[in-house]
């Protein structure tokens, strides 16, 4: 078993206050014997209003807030997986990036840029345009992570290989057909999903996706009312590798949750439905 923990959050337009609560939940992670913390999408800035947003969205490398975290991984001695931020690229549009920060004090290890721009009018009247500020990514992104897990004989060092994904690509299937087929045991899909959407199709596309890969899909999410006027679905989840939902946060409030990975469900799930082994090419 390894033990991870997720944070479902309700950012909002203070980054400072953001970063606050991911640096407590970090700790608390550590203090819960957690090797991994996910937060969800957005987790330092979450405002629809562009304008008000752009002072406060730098390039990763002028990011105070990436150099922040880099220090509270190492000093929390936790891995964290943040969710994403948007951050200022040189053609003058954002990344919505994730990125994972190592405890060993080697910073950034992973980053993955979103590839789905989420550009829709919802028939409860609201309208999204995210193409419009960020930059799509093209890159399928996986990082191996080195934790403990608890064994009989006690603990043991381990590698998982996780693979990132962020909110509205988890509506693509071949980005994930990309992951399982790099051997995945996490992916991580954290997100701000709207509530009309979230009500219709949040458990079951995650579901489908843990399924498909046969791994483990951890999806930090953000909840509730937020400064800027959007209310988002929660009910960040963990689910195993046959589709059984081992964690679901709810949709009342933000909090810190675990769950257990037990790295030998993977292999068993793998064996007993090779789908991943059994894929075959389709022409179109």
């Amino acid at each position: 078993m390894m033990r991870i923990a997720v944070l479902q959050m309700n950012s909002g337009i203070d980054s400072d206050a953001n970063f606050e609560a991911i640096r407590d939940a970090a700790f608390a992670a550590a203090d819960g014997g957690a090797d991994v913390l996910f937060t969800p999408e957005m987790s330092m800035l979450l405002d629809r209003d562009r304008k008000r947003a752009a002072s406060k969205i730098a390039s990763e490398a002028e990011s105070a807030f990436v150099s922040s975290l880099v220090d509270l991984a190492k000093n929390s001695g936790t891995h964290i997986c943040l969710g994403s931020m948007a951050v200022a690229t040189p053609d003058g549009r954002w990344a919505n990036r994730s990125m994972i920060f190592s405890p060993s004090g080697e910073g950034v290890v992973a980053r993955y840029d979103k590839m789905h721009m989420f550009d829709v009018d919802l028939a409860n009247g609201e309208s999204w345009r995210e193409s419009n500020a960020y930059r799509p990514g093209t890159e399928v992104v996986t990082q191996d992570l080195a934790v403990q897990r608890t064994t009989e004989t006690g603990e043991q060092d381990e590698t998982i290989r996780v693979g990132l994904s962020i909110c509205y690509d988890l509506r693509f299937p071949a980005l994930y057909d990309a992951l399982g087929r790099k051997g995945c045991d996490v992916i991580a899909i954290p997100a701000a999903f709207t509530v009309p959407t979230g009500d219709a199709h949040w458990h079951v596309l995650l579901r489908a996706r843990a399924i498909e890969s046969s791994a483990y899909v951890v999806a930090a999410a953000q909840v509730g009312e937020h400064e800027d006027g959007r209310r988002t679905y929660g009910h960040s989840l963990v689910v195993d590798p046959w589709g059984e939902v081992l964690l679901d946060m709810g949709d009342d409030k933000p909090g810190l949750g675990f769950a257990e990975i037990d790295l030998s469900r993977i292999s068993a799930v793998r064996s007993q439905v090779p789908s991943l082994a059994n894929r075959r090419k389709i022409a179109t």
